[in-house]
């Protein structure tokens, strides 16, 4: 917010409904009055905690939407099942890295959206992000050798890609050409 700008113009009307249905919820009471009391109460929390304008252009595109949800419903299933494999045997062992993953868009937007969606799929977690370099860290579960952390961190960054493309074009990726190939260990290059 800036020093000149009044508190009253942080007032944004979708945050206030937003916050209005909030209150009627958590109330379970839907009548007029608790509306009206909901909205006041919606406007003092804006007012005292102002939030930064929120300016997205997005387009949302419904089949490449579609795609994204199917997508991550797929991943959701089968890393399930390969975390339930994995934990169920005795025998093996598992190894767990932490991945770096520096995004091509630099929208705040598509980095919080990433980052939970993948948080969503059985086996990896947020470890951290920073706004900053739009760079996600990532704890990823079984991950073997150098071939699966730049296999997970190709997931994330698909992932990325399937969300700008259902969110439009006002988001920018800038395409990076492929990583290098990483040499197996052993191979003597």
């Amino acid at each position: 917010m800036s020093p000149q700008q009044p508190r009253h113009r942080l007032l944004q009307l979708p945050i206030l409904i937003w916050l209005t249905l909030v209150w009627l919820a958590l109330w379970r009471d839907f009548s007029l009055g608790n509306a009206l009391f909901g909205f006041v109460v919606a406007i003092v929390v804006c007012v005292v905690f102002p939030l930064p304008r929120l300016r997205m252009n997005l387009h949302v595109r419904p089949i490449p939407l579609l795609w994204l949800v199917v997508r991550f419903l797929a991943d959701v299933v089968v890393s399930s099942l390969q975390v339930s494999v994995a934990t169920l045997r005795s025998t093996k062992q598992l190894r767990n890295a932490v991945v770096e993953v520096d995004l091509r868009t630099s929208s705040d937007f598509v980095l919080t959206v990433v980052a939970e969606m993948i948080c969503l799929i059985p086996g990896s977690l947020a470890v951290e992000a920073r706004r900053s370099t739009h760079t996600l860290f990532f704890h990823a579960f079984d991950v073997k050798d150098r071939a699966g952390v730049e296999k997970f961190r190709q997931r994330v960054l698909d992932q990325e890609r399937r969300v700008v493309r259902a969110f439009g074009a006002e988001i920018t990726c800038v395409e990076e050409p492929p990583p290098a190939p990483v040499p197996a260990e052993g191979d003597a290059r």
